[in-house]
């Protein structure tokens, strides 16, 4: 299990343009920078979880705030966290969020929060100068378990293709000592396996 919590947005910003000649400047607070996302990545090069076993928690940038001058706030960076081909991804209660299939597979785990507009997009033809601006959005934050799923899909056909194999194998050669499925799984009789009589 770990914790994931996305970025938050940036506050907006309040402010009001200060020029020479110009002694009623309109609004010119920039918006603040939406946060960073968190986002699990199927990466076909691990096989284990190991790297999850003693760091649990993560967290993505939050944006940063915006300025006068129309300026815009940052936004803060994504976070992508590799998981092994094949991990089954669900949160605290148990309900499934992805089965992580297929190398680059890519799952948004946690959505960043958007960033406060500022005052300069609050102007509006009744309210011409606003005085205030709106603050970030928390971005999502949860407890995540990621199980690794391979065993279970791989050993069913494998099993099939040998008892098939098997078959094939004691119907064109007879093998001294048998070739025969216990109740415990496959035995094979090798004292004559790969020789063949002329």
């Amino acid at each position: 299990t770990i914790h994931v919590q996305a970025g938050k947005g940036g506050n907006g910003c309040v402010s009001f343009r200060r020029e020479k000649y110009v002694p009623f400047g309109g609004p010119d607070g920039g918006d603040g920078g939406d946060g960073g996302s968190i986002f699990l990545e199927a990466d076909v090069a691990l096989n284990t979880m190991v790297d999850y076993r003693y760091t649990r928690q993560f967290r993505a940038d939050s944006g940063k705030s915006g300025s006068g001058a129309n300026c815009t706030g940052k936004s803060g960076d994504d976070l992508v966290l590799p998981v092994p081909d094949g991990t089954v991804v669900t949160d605290s209660s148990g309900q499934l969020l992805a089965d992580m299939v297929g190398p680059g597979t890519e799952l948004v785990v946690a959505t960043a929060g958007r960033g406060g507009l500022g005052n300069a997009a609050l102007a509006s033809a009744k309210r011409k100068a606003p005085g205030f601006a709106l603050l970030g959005e928390p971005g999502d934050e949860l407890d995540v378990v990621l199980e690794l799923k391979v065993v279970a899909d791989i050993g069913l056909p494998d099993l099939l293709l040998i008892n098939i194999s098997v078959s094939l194998l004691a119907t064109l050669v007879p093998v001294p000592g048998g070739i025969g499925v216990a109740e415990f799984g496959l035995t094979v009789g090798l004292s004559a396996a790969g020789m063949a009589e002329e």
